[in-house]
């Protein structure tokens, strides 16, 4: 069932504000194209605003500036409780504004409250890390190391997981001490102003937390632009990220970049065809196609290429399409009109450049109105065709043959990103092997996608550069300053002396 979306206003400084220009964006249902409600759009105003309230709360002698790591583990601990307490309307809410399946979202908001557990954990753990001792060459000398919080974050997520890659940046910048203005996309940012909701509830002291919805140009640009920003962590395009790490050069101003992706999955002749199928659409067609680590480039063995394919193709035909909210729905619409039209545009053109449209390729007959589209095979496809080195962002793969496992390798590492990769073998020895000649920052071994908070996320090439998640995660919103003291009660005796002169 079906259910209302609050009306929020931007989250600034610790309190609900309507935009300096009042406007507003209307939320568009992508299962039924109707409006459902409408989300604040800030502008270069309302940065400035959100931007003030960020650093006062990093103010000398603020409660946040001098806070321990414990202290701000129990406001992680205390968000995460408050999501899963909320968990059945946030899932909804994620369903109705992104089309996601909803046993997706809600597997989403479990993540949510996960991955704000886990750095409540490394929050507290920080507290003993600090003045960590260095050892030194010489016994005149002690040092240790200091992690501090980088300052003021700009924070800038995408719609295909709007609570969860918005809690992948939130949570460690949180946990580092940092203070935070998010930006999700205006594609998909109800949930975003849920847990401004659910930071208020919390207690969480004001400015630390900053959520501003709204167009990319309007308030994306200005944020990542501000020189009271210390840096900018996006989820996004490949253009737009360039368009931020140059604005941010001007300023040497630090980015973590996590971009687009064209992933392989390489497929061997030793599998289980069955088993090797549903990972080649999960991997491909998880979240409806719109995941930047998408496998969209399958690479199967020549020998088993057609049985393995005909197989695939039953698969997908059995994946139930349907509105999000419906029991057992595994595809449901893409994110927008825009979005929709763009990938039949993709399918339209490789039929055009010759290849050939296996299953899939449009609309579900059942479902007349809805920006859906069948999973969708492409086979007979060249290295050189559109629809194999961009990426999609929509449930398509496309699909080449190999004869070694070398031309394997050679075609999987010939893109221009470098995000994700998976290979499916019974051979772990040649899994071993193809695993480290991949280019790629995340391969899987005999499946596709899974993820965890615990572990690095992030790419090469331009798929961008800098990791999420884990350990490394937190030490993207931390600076380490060295501290270094002379013991010693004689004097260093470099210059002479002019008491001796």
């Amino acid at each position: 069932m079906a259910i209302p979306i609050p009306s929020r206003q931007l989250f600034i400084d610790g309190e609900w504000r309507e935009p300096i220009k009042g406007n507003r964006i209307p939320i568009i249902n992508p299962a039924t194209e109707e409006i459902i409600g409408d989300i604040p759009a800030a502008t270069a105003e309302d940065v400035e605003l959100a931007v003030g309230a960020a650093r006062k709360a990093l103010a000398k002698g603020s409660i946040w500036a001098s806070s321990s790591g414990a202290y701000r583990a129990k406001f992680l601990c205390a968000i995460a409780a408050k999501i899963t307490e909320r968990k059945d309307v946030l899932a909804k809410l994620e369903a109705l504004d992104c089309g996601k399946p909803l046993e997706e979202a809600a597997w989403d908001i479990d993540d949510v409250a996960a991955c704000f557990e886990y750095y409540a954990g490394l929050a507290e753990a920080l507290d003993a890390k600090q003045k960590a001792p260095v050892d030194l060459p010489m016994d005149t000398f002690k040092c240790h190391v200091l992690r501090e919080p980088i300052g003021v974050v700009g924070l800038i997520t995408p719609w295909n997981y709007p609570m969860l890659m918005a809690t992948w940046k939130v949570a460690p910048a949180l946990a580092a001490g940092c203070a935070a203005i998010l930006k999700p996309s205006e594609l998909a940012s109800v949930t975003c102003l849920e847990l401004a909701d659910v930071c208020k509830e919390v207690g969480l002291p004001p400015g630390v937390l900053n959520i501003l919805t709204g167009l990319g140009p309007d308030a994306g640009a200005p944020l990542a632009n501000h020189p009271q920003v210390d840096k900018v962590a996006f989820t996004g395009s490949t253009a737009t990220g360039s368009k931020i790490m140059s604005s941010a050069a001007q300023l040497v101003k630090p980015v973590t970049l996590e971009l687009g992706g064209k992933s392989p999955i390489l497929v061997f002749d030793d599998v289980n065809l069955d088993k090797a199928a549903e990972w080649t659409a999960f991997g491909c067609f998880w979240t409806n196609g719109q995941i930047c680590s998408a496998t969209s480039r399958l690479l199967v063995h020549e020998s088993i290429a057609d049985a393995f394919l005909d197989r695939l193709a039953k698969w997908c035909k059995n994946i139930k399409i349907s509105d999000p909210l419906e029991e057992g729905c595994r595809l449901g619409p893409v994110v927008s009109k825009g979005q929709y039209e763009k990938i039949l545009k993709f399918i339209s053109t490789a039929k055009s450049e010759g290849a050939t449209v296996l299953c899939g390729g449009s609309r579900p007959e059942h479902l007349k109105r809805g920006y859906f589209i069948q999973p969708t095979i492409i086979s007979n496809v060249t290295p050189s065709m559109q629809i194999w080195r961009e990426e999609v962002f929509g449930p398509v793969l496309s699909v080449k043959t190999f004869s070694s496992e070398e031309e394997a390798i050679e075609l999987a590492n010939d893109t221009h990103y470098g995000l994700g990769a998976a290979v499916i073998s019974k051979d772990l020895d040649r899994c071993e092997r193809v695993t480290k000649a991949l280019v790629a920052g995340i391969v899987w071994v005999n499946c596709s996608q899974p993820c965890f908070c615990q572990a690095p996320w992030g790419g090469t090439k331009r798929s961008g550069f800098g990791r999420e998640l884990g350990e490394w995660g937190l030490e993207n919103y931390l600076n380490i300053k060295q501290v270094t003291q002379y013991t010693s009660d004689d004097p260093w005796g470099w210059y002479k002396s002019p008491s001796k002169l």
